[in-house]
């Protein structure tokens, strides 16, 4: 075959550090465009970018030429240095170690945009917690409890 094909949906999850809720309205959009931004230099694009007061989820095309690790180190690193000069409320930012990345079958998109757009009502009901180890469950992961949330 003479020409790489390649079209990955990826679902990436991550908290801040001990879930501090620092996401907060007030820099959310500017955050969630400024990830877009690093998303779309490394050509992972971004499909749909929210979150919550302590987490965030990236629904991506992750690019072929861009292994996922590097993806998230590039996300994080420049992130949390960008929103540290936003204001002193953010000195302490961090994002935590770990994350969760999920393929999404094409035909499933719109409901995992659906999903990130009512971040803010699904929390009413559920933690951050909660909703990850649905998914943890739901893509049959194994995890240990005691290393998930550090």
């Amino acid at each position: 075959m003479g020409q790489s094909l390649v079209k990955n949906y990826i679902h990436i999850i991550f908290s801040t550090k001990y879930r501090i809720p620092l996401i907060l309205d007030s820099i959310q959009d500017e955050l969630y465009s400024y990830i877009g931004g690093i998303c779309k230099q490394l050509e992972c694009y971004p499909v749909k970018i929210g979150g919550y007061v302590d987490h965030i989820h990236i629904l991506c095309l992750l690019s072929k030429k861009v292994p996922l690790m590097k993806l998230l180190e590039e996300i994080k690193a420049h992130s949390s240095k960008w929103i540290k000069t936003k204001d002193d409320t953010f000195k302490k930012f961090y994002w935590q170690n770990g994350y969760g990345a999920f393929s999404v079958n094409p035909y499933e998109i719109d409901k995992v945009i659906a999903y990130i757009e009512n971040q803010k009502e699904h929390h009413l009901k559920k933690t951050f917690q909660d909703e990850y180890r649905v998914f943890l469950k739901k893509y049959n992961v194994d995890f240990d409890e005691k290393y998930v949330w550090d």
